[in-house]
């Protein structure tokens, strides 16, 4: 007799996997959710806003989990599928309310499974928003063995009077520049072309455990400054780096001058680039050790690097706003 076991789908480690998903995901519930994992949707009210405008976003982990595969560690990417779309939506001033996450394999065990959620629920801690469901799939014959795919959904709130958008940026801004803790979640298919061997020395530690390290999620503090400083853009610097991510905040007529000096280039980026990249090309491909940019008026600088400092997130003034075409410049 053929059963769905037989086909390569086993239900009875589903089973397993949910039930140490509820655990996790009670650990993450806010005021908002008005119901548990197990029905067929999330439910999430809306709470101490006049004139909501929800904010949503959605991504994935990308070939980093290539090296999460090699090392066998599951946990880490969990983290990074959060702060990659709860990043985004902060950059339009919203708050993460909730997440729901996606997890395809080929062969489901469920405390692997287990491990990559609870990385996910710790992601949405840090966050401070609700993990309220998700999708595990089990495909045999589409995913090979031992390997999966992370991707996830935000859901945010703002205030319309509220949200940023560029529109209040001015000349003579300045840009503060929040330190990453790596390369996070972008460049990777130049990574693993550039770093063959994982167990490669990098400081002490094997540079595979470095090329792990989570993605900063950056809204506690942004949240923090918002209470009482007007942030007048934003950006999360993704893939293509400080290049294409800084300019997105503002409008074609405004320039971004950073100076290069006041960078905190995080010493895996000389790494990589001592294996044969060229500077130019590496800050059109990764943070190079800026992960968060935020555009202030020059009086509130002083007061929101305290903010940032009380917040336990280090940052710096990197720069400023000039009339020019929309562009940045690395000085």
């Amino acid at each position: 007799m053929i059963d769905y076991k037989s086909a390569g789908v086993n239900k009875e480690e589903g089973y397993k996997t949910v039930a140490s998903i509820k655990e996790y995901a009670k650990k993450t519930a806010t005021d908002g959710v008005l119901s548990s994992l197990g029905g067929f949707a999330a439910l999430y009210e809306l709470k101490n806003y006049r004139e909501p405008v929800l904010v949503s976003g959605t991504d994935g982990v990308g070939t980093k989990l290539k090296i999460a595969f090699e090392l066998g560690i599951y946990d880490t990417v969990g983290i990074d599928c959060v702060a990659m779309c709860v990043n985004d939506i902060l950059c339009h001033g919203a708050k993460p309310l909730f997440f729901l996450d996606y997890l395809a394999c080929g062969k489901l065990k469920s405390e692997e499974a287990s491990s990559i959620v609870k990385g996910i629920a710790d992601g949405c801690l840090k966050a401070g928003c609700a993990l309220t469901g998700g999708e595990t799939a089990e495909m045999p014959g589409f995913y090979s063995k031992g390997e999966y795919d992370i991707a996830g959904f935000a859901v945010g709130a703002v205030e319309k009077s509220k949200i940023i958008d560029g529109r209040t940026i001015s000349e003579s801004d300045l840009l503060i520049g929040f330190d990453s803790s790596g390369v996070h979640s972008n460049g990777f298919s130049l990574v693993r072309k550039l770093v063959e061997n994982m167990d490669e020395d990098f400081m002490g530690s094997p540079i595979g455990l470095e090329l792990l390290k989570p993605t900063t999620i950056y809204v506690k503090p942004i949240l923090k400054i918002l209470e009482k400083i007007d942030i007048n853009g934003m950006a999360h610097i993704t893939g293509g780096g400080l290049y294409e991510n800084v300019p997105r905040m503002f409008g074609s007529e405004f320039d971004a001058v950073i100076d290069k000096k006041r960078l905190n280039t995080n010493p895996v980026f000389d790494f990589l680039m001592n294996k044969g990249v060229d500077e130019d090309e590496m800050f059109h491909t990764f943070n190079m050790g800026t992960g968060f940019v935020i555009c202030i008026e020059p009086e509130n600088e002083i007061d929101t690097l305290e903010i940032i400092s009380r917040s336990g997130f280090s940052a710096r003034t990197i720069g400023k706003i000039k009339k020019g075409s929309g562009k940045l410049c690395l000085e």
